[in-house]
Formats: structure tokens, C-alpha cells, sequence
């Protein structure tokens, strides 16, 4: 693997040079700033995971920053590695915390999403137009899948799950027109991806934060 060969993958990127992407660079501020906000909202609860998942969410932030700067093989890994960080730990917090399964179960379900994605990604792939996005769409899929069998146990939290599904379908929509668009809109919109995706990361951290507060309320 060639760690250093270059991608050009957005409308806005004209050159290998590091400030070719300014737009998708600095808008990854977004992550960070959605971090800062549920730090101080999960900080001292008692939510290791939760917290565990601001820190990812930061690390979101920086991945993303380094890929559109950079624009390289290793860059890229960094960038996605972290995603894929958030949606692990994101899962085994549902499953254990929401769907109370025992810690191994948990475990259990999550490594489920590797066969699964396996199994939808290509299936996604035949959708006219999503193209690279396709490897993002099993994502909200899931969620809506969780939101509607939660919604007769925990509705409060099924909803929030449901929101964050309908923020990621559109984040994920604008991400598959940056290329289609790039002749009307030269910059392109790749950007609305990082603030869609840093609002949907940090509302879905919300919606956890909740429903462990509804627990132990109850």
C-alpha cells in the first residue's frame, strides 16, 4: 500500500496542495465544537461511555481535518478509523444500556455490524448516484431499524434515534451531490456533510445521555 498516494475525491479540491479544501478543512471545527458542548453535558454522570464517545467524536474532528488537507492514503484511514470507532462503541452502549444486554451479548450484537455492513454496502452500491456514499447508508438504516423496535419499550429514546437517522439520510445525501453538483456549485457541498454529520454525532450522544438519566430516574 502506498501510504502517501494521493486522493482526490471532493468538487473543491483543484491541487495536491494542503489548503486546497479551506471549506472542508476549517468546517470540521463542527466536530470539535459538538464534542466541547457534550463534554459539558456527560462530564462527572458517571457515563464512561458516553464520554468515551465525546473523545471519539473530537477524534472525528481531527481525522476528517487531516484527510482534507493532506488528502493521502494514510490520511484516510485516519479519517474513517474514527467513524467506525463511533459506531462500535455507539452500538455496544445501545445494546447494553438501552436493550440491556448482559456486557458479552452486547459485544456480541456489535461485531454483528461487520456481516451486516458486508451484506448492505453492495446492495446500497445499485442505488443510482450514491456511490461512495453507499458505504455510509447501512448506518441510519440501522438506527431506523433499533428506533422502531424500541418504540413500544422506550419511545423517548426511539424518537431521538429516529431523529438522528433522518439528520445522517440527509447528511449522507448532501455527501453523494458534492461531485454531481460541482459544475453549479464550484466549492461543492462536501462541507454540509462534516456540520449535518457533527450535529447528528452529537444529538445521538444526547439521546444516550437521556435515556440513561430516564433510567435512573425510573
Amino acid at each position: 500500500m502506498d501510504w502517501l498516494q494521493e486522493i482526490d475525491g471532493y468538487c473543491e479540491r483543484l491541487s495536491p496542495t494542503y489548503w486546497a479544501e479551506p471549506i472542508n478543512a476549517v468546517t470540521n471545527a463542527a466536530f470539535l465544537v459538538a464534542a466541547w458542548i457534550m463534554w459539558r453535558r456527560v462530564r462527572g454522570q458517571g457515563m464512561p461511555v458516553a464520554v468515551a464517545l465525546v473523545v471519539i467524536l473530537a477524534g472525528i474532528g481531527v481525522g476528517s481535518y487531516l484527510f482534507h488537507t493532506h488528502a493521502q492514503v494514510w490520511a484516510a484511514i485516519a479519517d474513517t478509523t474514527p467513524i467506525m470507532l463511533f459506531i462500535l462503541v455507539y452500538i455496544f452502549a445501545i445494546n447494553r444500556d438501552v436493550w440491556h444486554m448482559r456486557p458479552l451479548y452486547a459485544f456480541g450484537g456489535t461485531v454483528l455490524f461487520v456481516p451486516y455492513a458486508v451484506v448492505t454496502v453492495p446492495v446500497f452500491q445499485l442505488i443510482p448516484g450514491l456511490g461512495g456514499s453507499a458505504a455510509y447508508a447501512p448506518v441510519p438504516l440501522l438506527i431506523l431499524i433499533y428506533a422502531a423496535l424500541l418504540r413500544g419499550r422506550v419511545p423517548e429514546t426511539a424518537r431521538g434515534l429516529a431523529i438522528g437517522a433522518a439528520i445522517l439520510v440527509a447528511s449522507i445525501t448532501f455527501r453523494a451531490l458534492d461531485e454531481p453538483l460541482c459544475g453549479q456549485i464550484p466549492l461543492g457541498i462536501h462541507f454540509l456533510w462534516h456540520i449535518l454529520n457533527a450535529i447528528m454525532l452529537g444529538w445521538m450522544i444526547e439521546v444516550y445521555r437521556r435515556h440513561l438519566i430516564r433510567t435512573r430516574q425510573a
